[in-house]
C-alpha cells in the first residue's frame, strides 16, 4: 500500500496517530519465526496476564471491591482500522482496563494473525470529572509502541495526549475530543456518537458513528468517517459477549478505502 508522500512531514509517517508508520507490510522473511511478531505477542499476552493476576490479588487483599474495578476483553476483529486506515487483516485485540474512582489505566494491543503486520500495544491513563449531570471532561494521554517495528525512520513508540467533552442528550450519547500526538507533530480532532436500544433483558442494540480530521504539522490533513453496530449479549452481572460490524473510510487519495469488517470479543468486570 502506498501513501501520498504530501502527507509525510517527517519520518514518512501518516498524518496520524497511533497507528502511524505501519500501514503497510514489514519487509520480513514470514518462514523465519524470528522475524514473525511471535515473540512480541508473547511478550503482550504476559504482560496483560500480569496485571490481570495483580488486580485480581490487589481486590482480594488490600481495598474493598467498592473502591474500584477491572474489566479485561478478549476480541478478534477481521481488520484492524484506525482513524479511517487498515492497518491488518485480522487481529487479536486483548485489553485490560482499570478503573478507580474518575481515573482509568490500562493496556490495549492489536496482535494480527498475519505475520507481515506489526504488532501494536498501547499503554494509556486518564481522568473523568463530571461537568454537570450530564456533561464531562475527559482528559489523559496514551503511549502507542510498536515493539521490534522494522520500518527505516519509523518511530518505535509515539505519545499522544487528549481532551475531550463527553454528554447525553436524550440517551444520545455525544462526545468531542482534541488529539495532540507531541511525536509526530499531529493534531487530530473528532466527533463521536453512541445510542443503544435494549433488546430485552440480556441483550442490546448499540450504533456508533464518528467523524474526524487530522492535520499533521506543515502537511495536508485528511478527513475520515467510521459507523458500527453491536450486539452485546449479557452473560451475566460481570461478563457479557459482543458481536459487532463496522465500516471505516476516508478523503486521502491514492490510500485504500470504504472498510468493512467484524469483530468478536468477550468481556469480563470484577
Amino acid at each position: 500500500m502506498a501513501w501520498p508522500r504530501e502527507c509525510f512531514p517527517r519520518n514518512n509517517s501518516i498524518p496520524m496517530a497511533p497507528a502511524l508508520q505501519i500501514g503497510v507490510r514489514s519487509e520480513r522473511d514470514p518462514t523465519n519465526p524470528y522475524q514473525t511478531p511471535n515473540l512480541h505477542m508473547k511478550k503482550t499476552a504476559l504482560i496483560l496476564a500480569a496485571l490481570l493476576t495483580g488486580a485480581s490479588l490487589s481486590a482480594d487483599e488490600s481495598a474493598p471491591a467498592s473502591s474500584y474495578n477491572v474489566t479485561a476483553d478478549f476480541s478478534y476483529a477481521t481488520k484492524y482500522v484506525f482513524r479511517g486506515i487498515e492497518y491488518a487483516e485480522g487481529a487479536f485485540q486483548p485489553s485490560i482496563k482499570l478503573t478507580t474512582g474518575d481515573f482509568y489505566i490500562g493496556v490495549w494491543s492489536s496482535l494480527p494473525a498475519d505475520r507481515g503486520y506489526e504488532a501494536e500495544v498501547d499503554y494509556y491513563a486518564g481522568y473523568g470529572l463530571k461537568l454537570s449531570d450530564s456533561v464531562s471532561l475527559d482528559v489523559g494521554a496514551t503511549v502507542y509502541h510498536y515493539p521490534g517495528l522494522d520500518v527505516p525512520g519509523a518511530d518505535e513508540a509515539t505519545f499522544e495526549g487528549y481532551a475531550g467533552i463527553t454528554g447525553s442528550v436524550e440517551g444520545v450519547n455525544l462526545g468531542l475530543y482534541l488529539y495532540n500526538d507531541f511525536t509526530l507533530d499531529v493534531v487530530t480532532v473528532q466527533g463521536n456518537l453512541g445510542y443503544s436500544i435494549p433488546v430485552n433483558d440480556t441483550v442490546s442494540l448499540s450504533f456508533t458513528a464518528s467523524l474526524g480530521h487530522a492535520k499533521p504539522d506543515g502537511g495536508d490533513g485528511y478527513t475520515y468517517y467510521s459507523a458500527g453496530l453491536a450486539l452485546p449479549y449479557k452473560l451475566s452481572d460481570a461478563a457479557s459477549l459482543t458481536l459487532g460490524v463496522n465500516w471505516a473510510s476516508h478523503d486521502l487519495d491514492g490510500v485504500e478505502d470504504n472498510h468493512a469488517w467484524a469483530n468478536v470479543g468477550f468481556s469480563y468486570t470484577f
